[in-house]
């Protein structure tokens, strides 16, 4: 292995084979090859790019990297994954709906970063759960349970950690094919055979146009194809949060109602149709995914799930053990009116400002602060009327309450933009 040439190679805009990402960046995780020429080749893939088959190549050299998970045994081993959002509590929702209908979901998840939300951060906001897991015991819960959801490993697929990390540190991140081929090498190690990514466009997101999100997803999906998955991916708005709750322990009694029939109805919406895609997929019943949250079955696969890994169920049937920070500050109309818009990316900066998200990763985070968007989109309000409430202990308020001001605005009238954009299924 030439790294220099391997370089050259791609700032002169030729395509990598398989066996020269191997071993490039093997010497890398072995220490053979230095941070600043894999940083030089970073920059280069970034400006040129790679072709589908390349992109491929890489994926697999990533997810090979480290140890895979093998769920083949298990009855109809599903995964889901977001781009990541303000208020997107989904994975909360659509995974005991799954398990209800049947699937296996046994899946790794990570934290937030910035103003979107991890998975693993919501779910520490319960009493005593744990995402920090053997893989004796993941294995156990997915026979048991058919739920698990465990912190990322650091097993799985670490050339994408260490990659990352440069990537972040070198201004590349941005780069289609690094980001697709991130997400897709951690999904194939986990293990899962069908999986439903849910790619959000727009002011909260990665993803700022429908055109660039299409083309990330349809990257992706070409990636599960060359591996043998089904992969299906949704696109959804995220112009304006997900829901009403933005924060942690407040997304997570968001999703609670909503396994109990009386949470918002953007969030039950695209829930449903992120499940229907995974169960068509798995040559299963797409309305069962209605029938299983209605009946109560989701909600119990969630009960089960929490107490498994070491949480208090209780917070099931009494969501207020789920502490909030105590001091509230509300937001109120000027005027008569239609809430025409919620910025999304300003009240994730928002909750951030409180110290609900991380600039750094294994940053503290409070897991009590957030907002509750008392008033959506499309509808209409009166002077006085609270829009929004903060919960807050005192750290950045200013900052918020600004930030929560502009997320807003309202016109004498408006029509709601619909939250799913578009499907795409391979």
């Amino acid at each position: 292995m030439n790294p220099v040439a391997f370089i050259a190679a791609k700032r002169d805009g030729h395509a990598h084979s398989r066996e020269e990402l191997e071993a490039f960046l093997g010497a890398y995780l072995r220490g053979e090859v230095p941070d600043y020429q894999v940083s030089a080749w970073l920059m280069a893939v970034f400006w040129r790019g790679m072709t589908p088959e390349e992109t491929t190549a890489l994926t697999q050299v990533m997810a090979d990297s480290g140890h895979r998970l093998d769920l083949s045994a298990y009855p109809h081993p599903v995964d889901k994954h977001s781009s990541g959002g303000v208020g997107d509590k989904t994975t909360l929702v659509v995974t005991p709906i799954l398990t209800a209908c049947g699937c296996t979901v046994a899946k790794m998840s990570g934290r937030g970063l910035a103003h979107t939300g991890g998975t693993i951060d919501k779910l520490e906001s319960i009493p005593g759960w744990s995402g920090d897991l053997s893989e004796e015991r993941f294995h156990e819960l997915a026979r048991r349970v058919g739920l698990v959801i465990a912190a990322q490993s650091k097993d799985l697929a670490p050339l994408d950690g260490k990659l990352y990390a440069l990537r972040d540190v070198t201004a590349t991140v941005d780069s289609l094919p690094l980001i697709a081929s991130s997400i897709m090498s951690k999904k194939l190690a986990a293990g899962a055979r069908t999986i439903v990514l849910d790619v959000k466009v727009g002011a909260g997101a990665f993803m700022k146009t429908h055109d660039d999100a299409r083309r990330l997803a349809q990257t992706m999906i070409a990636i599960g194809k060359g591996a043998g998955r089904q992969v299906r991916a949704v696109l959804s708005s995220m112009e304006r949060p997900l829901g009403h709750a933005v924060g942690h322990a407040i997304e997570v009694r968001e999703a609670i109602a909503t396994l109990r029939g009386e949470g918002a109805e953007d969030l039950r919406e695209l829930a449903l149709a992120l499940a229907r895609e995974v169960l068509e997929a798995e040559g299963m019943d797409p309305a069962r995914a209605q029938e299983v949250l209605e009946s109560g079955a989701a909600l119990e696969k969630f009960r089960r799930f929490v107490e498994a890994q070491g949480g208090d169920a209780g917070v099931v049937d009494h969501p207020e053990r789920l502490e909030l920070a105590p001091e509230v500050w509300e937001l109120r109309a000027a005027q008569d009116g239609v809430v025409a818009a919620v910025d999304a990316l300003e009240v994730g900066l928002a909750v951030l400002a409180l110290g609900g998200g991380r600039l750094k990763k294994g940053e503290a985070i409070d897991l009590g602060v957030g907002a509750w968007l008392a008033k959506k989109p499309g509808e209409r309000v009166r002077a006085g009327e609270v829009l929004a409430r903060l919960h807050h202990r005192g750290r950045g308020v200013e900052e918020a309450t600004r930030r929560l001001n502009q997320a807003y605005r309202l016109a004498a009238d408006a029509q709601t933009p619909p939250l799913i954009l578009e499907v795409l299924r391979g």
